[in-house]
């Protein structure tokens, strides 16, 4: 079994992160930093700007995830953590909580493009305060915002087997 790396705790959920999370968020800082680069953004600049982006999409990927363990505390069927692979996160729940209805599993996947529905709400209002200075912080600003709406919220619902959209996709006809 590949290595997983103890991350702590937060909101009662265990974080651990796979070994991919550090190369998927090395290989993320680096696009990122370039992409600043290539649009005019100092080099030093756009190196701090991409490690700033990357820190708020993990911390949006966090968010994400209290969204699906507040609803599935809800259902009575909590989260007991969230592991971190290459740039994405999945929910963890108790290998041994047995079958489950269709409407738990909706509920539970459901919780996390609502949180971030709420971040994205926040995110365009940190992009338009942010756009009139320009460069680097401009940049990050629209990346947050673009991160959560295409990633975590619209994104989420995308049927591609690991998403929030596939177990809707399975559980909606079992309903």
């Amino acid at each position: 079994m590949a290595r997983v790396y103890d991350l702590g705790r937060v909101a009662g959920l265990r974080l651990d992160a796979m070994p991919s999370a550090i190369v998927g968020s090395a290989l993320l800082w680096v696009l990122l930093s370039g992409c600043g680069v290539l649009l005019g953004v100092p080099v030093a600049a756009a190196l701090v700007g991409g490690l700033i982006a990357v820190l708020l999409h993990w911390s949006s990927e966090i968010v994400h995830h209290l969204g699906h363990a507040w609803a599935a505390r809800k259902t009575g069927h909590p989260m007991t953590g969230i592991r971190f692979w290459w740039v994405l996160g999945m929910s963890r729940y108790p290998p041994d909580e047995g079958t489950l209805p269709a409407r738990v599993h909706i509920r539970r996947a459901l919780g996390g493009p609502t949180a971030s529905l709420f971040v994205t709400l926040l995110a365009a209002v940190v992009a338009v305060v942010a756009r009139p200075f320009g460069g680097a912080i401009s940049l990050v600003a629209l990346f947050f915002l673009l991160d959560n709406l295409l990633v975590f919220s619209l994104g989420a619902f995308l049927p591609l087997g690991f998403t929030d959209g596939s177990t809707l996709l399975y559980w909606w006809g079992r309903a």
